[in-house]
């Protein structure tokens, strides 16, 4: 017998665990309706042309109606949870979204497989066969979910400590590189992000040498991500590296740039 979680448990590399709240059954079907609404309000748009077609034969009218329906439905969902970071208009509007089940950072292959596998979750009618898998299943995954890797959590706006203190009084000189910045925030996973944050907390608890290492780690694998001008980082430390970047991770909006003087 499965044991239903309410969370879903990420390790980071450096031992740090941190938990997603799952979305709740309820929560996703609600954020299904508001996704109906909008694919039908596309396939009506769609069945403007399909008349066309309808005039000739009204058979290969209704054949192209099934099939435009399909694809617009699965065409939406995959692009909007591609383009939006795992959401959908339903899901942006009930704050949830669809992240990997290890914490890493969503793959464009399992975006497909989940996606081609809901017509499959909508059997015999009304997603009746995905609604059991969300009950059976530990982490309320439906059949797409658990062939991708996937599930869906609740986005949780959670309070962030007081981060002016830990991040130091210098200016956060990666900030200038505003598109590099922005890929930041983009490519760096979830877990490796929260993994940072704790490292720049817990920093003065940790002993010199295992203070070093940890620090080389994050700075090795996030510059391996994105790399900014080295004259940018020229003499600058690991861990103060790692605290500009979470800077820009976390405080986005509170950023302390150099002002250029002209």
């Amino acid at each position: 017998m499965f044991e239903r979680v309410d969370s879903l448990a990420i390790e980071t590399g450096d031992g740090v665990v941190f938990a997603l709240p799952l979305a709740g059954v309820m929560t996703r079907f609600l954020a299904w309706l508001m996704d109906l609404v909008v694919i039908l309000a596309l396939t009506a748009l769609v069945s403007k042309v399909v008349m066309i077609f309808a005039l000739v034969s009204a058979d290969i009218g209704q054949s192209l109606q099934i099939v435009g329906f399909f694809m617009i439905s699965t065409g939406y969902t995959f692009t909007c949870e591609w383009r939006m970071r795992g959401q959908t208009v339903g899901k942006r509007l009930f704050g949830i979204r669809v992240v990997d089940a290890e914490g890493m950072r969503l793959r464009v292959s399992q975006l497909i497989l989940r996606n081609l596998l809901r017509a499959a979750d909508m059997l015999p009618l009304a997603y009746a066969v995905g609604g059991v898998s969300l009950l059976l299943s530990s982490k309320a995954q439906r059949l797409g979910d658990l062939a991708a890797g996937t599930v869906v959590v609740r986005v949780v706006k959670r309070e962030l400590p007081a981060l002016a203190g830990v991040l130091g009084d210098e200016f956060n000189t990666l900030a200038e590189h505003g598109v590099l910045a922005a890929r930041l925030r983009r490519e760096v996973e979830p877990r490796v992000a929260e993994g940072a944050l704790a490292a720049v907390l817990r920093r003065n608890s940790l002993d010199a040498e295992h203070r070093v290492l940890v620090f080389k780690d994050f700075a090795d694998h996030l510059k391996s991500i994105v790399r900014f001008p080295e004259q940018t980082t020229l003499g600058m430390s690991d861990e103060r590296f790692v605290q500009n970047v979470v800077g820009i991770l976390f405080q986005k909006d509170r950023l302390k740039v150099p002002v250029r003087r002209t």
